[in-house]
């Protein structure tokens, strides 16, 4: 094929689909819903390889043609979802089979960015929300004097590694630059895509995103304060303990007794996991080495080499090993010739196991842990995809983030010595606490920060924060929630929000914060399946077949069950529950306790 014919069947594939034409609309008849949901399925399923085709292209390599190719793309899969979802609405008040009626919901609560019917209007959301997801991923800080050009990675490498006060406060700063460009794109998002909701019988995308739980709108916004009531006394005992010893490093004046932490000195660039900080903070110092990195180095772990070893942890558990197309499609490491967006993904392009992650590994126990949460995603993919398209998604959107998580629950002190990346697993109670510190500074240090993401976007869907107080109703909550604080001035000139990704990409986020929670609901249950008889904490289901039969058998299912049916096939429970979590952390919790006898715990 020549050059020439190439480019003109790339943009024949970019005219957004017709829907076929209709005289009039055929009788609303069970039959025609069902006839319906068919067509919808088939559709979508070329819709969304082309999107998600060019959303690949521009990930990992942003231009601004690529930028344009995916808006295009983009703008017709929300046509199509506009009309469909319009004309599936006749179908509402029939008397259905429950698969026809399960798709005919999910395909009205199947976009996060719901498109106004208006062409135009349409247009101009998809085009917000592309230079919105390309000025994150173009973005970096070059100093005051603009000699010295770092992106996220080299900024995060600072977050990581240095303990100088003034450093991290300009690496932190300095990225927080990248936000101020977006407001006014944020603000017309929010405008356009709360108008698409309207259209669909929603108040604001806020209570579309929350319709998508089985529940009431309303229920679930208590379901999540109930969770978060469930875990808060742990978090509020790690933030004590952690500005404790925060305060002797850094002194009163920077980190006061009764006060939030400063943002930027919790070893992350939106202090949403504080595990960079464990070297600091180890309870008991060199009893026992947890320093996998080291390890890592020293074996020569290059990109591939650690996603191999994630893949062993699914196959030893009876899951099928990995396409040879994955290894041929996935983006590993950053390319040197070109802007991508390094933040992780996973990826089935065409819904049909066109499975691929988007990463760019340097080699550290955090990668392996991120390429073990990725896979999660791969494989929840690979175990569904024969399904309809309507039902090509996790049970929630938590289940989908908790399942990689959950096997990384597996990655014990005793595992890690199995595959040698530890010389040896203490088992004595300083060494459980030095684990379970390391373990809680990644996941109960996030608690907050997931909860607060989506609670900051609902009051901004609903109107409650209108774009001249969005700044100031971030911080409120940071502080509310986390106990952190903005390290310097803020005010809405800055737009701190559009600092992470979630925000600019408009990735609903209570997913998150879920996950978390159900991680530790699965681990139990597959624990349980396998056998194990002593502490959460030390519990590994690597190799154990019974206990990836039980996982395999809920990932099948994806979205064709309500959750609380999916939550039964595994855990035998109904509810999310985070007493799973407060049992693997029973132990840190009691010594938490002891630590923090007559400090003034809490914030102002």
């Amino acid at each position: 094929m020549s050059a020439s014919a190439r480019s003109l069947a790339a943009l024949l594939a970019l005219l957004p689909l017709a829907l076929p034409a209709r005289a009039q609309p055929p009788a609303a008849t069970p039959e025609q819903a069902k006839a319906f949901v068919t067509e919808v399925n088939r559709d979508l399923k070329r819709l969304l390889a082309r999107v998600e085709t060019a959303e690949w292209i521009k990930a990992t390599y942003i231009t601004p043609d690529t930028e344009r190719n995916a808006a295009e793309a983009n703008e017709g899969l929300m046509a199509y979802l506009s009309k469909a979802i319009a004309e599936s609405l006749r179908f509402r008040g029939l008397k259905l089979d429950p698969e026809t009626a399960r798709m005919l919901e999910r395909l009205r609560l199947s976009s996060p960015l719901p498109a106004p019917s208006d062409a135009a209007r349409r247009e101009k959301l998809a085009a917000t929300a592309a230079r919105l997801s390309s000025l994150y991923g173009r973005g970096q800080w070059c100093g005051e004097d603009g000699k010295r050009c770092r992106d996220l990675g080299a900024l995060e490498d600072v977050m990581r590694k240095s303990r100088r006060y003034d450093e991290l406060l300009d690496a932190w700063a300095g990225w927080h630059t990248v936000g101020r460009e977006m407001k006014p794109a944020y603000a017309r998002l929010v405008e356009l895509s709360n108008e698409g909701a309207r259209e669909i019988g929603f108040s604001d995308l806020g209570e579309l995103w929350r319709a998508g739980y089985d529940m009431s709108p309303a229920g679930f916004e208590k379901e999540t304060d109930r969770l978060w009531q469930q875990v808060k006394p742990l978090y509020d005992s790690l933030h004590c303990y952690v500005r404790a010893r925060l305060q002797r490093l850094y002194g009163k004046e920077k980190v006061p007794s009764d006060g939030p932490i400063p943002a930027h000195l919790l070893g992350n660039m939106w202090a949403q996991e504080w595990t960079n900080l464990y070297p600091l903070i180890e309870p008991y110092k060199n009893h026992a080495s947890l320093d996998v990195d080291s390890a890592l180095k020293r074996q020569k772990y290059d990109a591939v080499k650690l996603t191999r070893l994630a893949e062993s942890f699914f196959t030893s558990l009876g899951l099928d090993p990995l396409p040879k197309t994955f290894w041929e499609r996935s983006m590993l490491t950053k390319p040197r010739d070109r802007d991508v967006v390094c933040h992780a993904s996973a990826w089935d392009v065409t819904y049909a196991d066109d499975l691929r992650i988007k990463m760019c590994i340097q080699g550290t126990e955090e990668d392996l842990i991120t390429i073990h949460h990725e896979l999660g995603h791969v494989y929840y993919y690979h175990a569904y995809f024969q399904l309809p398209v309507l039902f090509q998604s996790g049970a929630n959107d938590g289940f989908h983030e908790a399942v990689g998580d959950a096997l990384t629950l597996s990655i014990t002190p005793a595992h890690l010595k199995k595959i040698g990346l530890l010389k040896s697993a203490p088992k004595d109670d300083k060494a459980l606490i030095n684990v379970q510190m390391k373990d809680a500074l990644e996941k109960i240090a996030f608690l907050p920060f997931g909860k607060l993401i989506d609670q900051w976007r609902w009051d901004v869907f609903s109107g409650k924060v209108p774009p001249e107080r969005y700044n100031e109703a971030w911080w409120a909550l940071r502080r509310s929630y986390q106990g952190v604080a903005a390290p310097v001035e803020r005010t809405e000139a800055d737009f701190d929000p559009g600092a992470k990704y979630h925000i600019p990409s408009n990735v609903p986020y209570t997913r998150y914060f879920l996950a978390r929670i159900l991680q530790f609901q699965f681990h139990r249950a597959l624990c349980r399946a396998a056998g194990h008889a002593g502490p959460l904490h030390e519990c590994s289901i690597y190799a154990n077949q019974a206990a990836g039969k039980k996982l395999q058998a809920m990932l099948a299912l994806g979205a064709s069950k309500p959750w609380p049916e999916a939550l039964e096939a595994m855990t035998g429970e109904r509810q999310i529950d985070a007493t799973a979590l407060l049992e693997y952390f029973a132990p840190l919790q009691g010594w938490l306790d002891q630590q923090n006898q007559g400090r003034a715990c809490g914030w102002k």
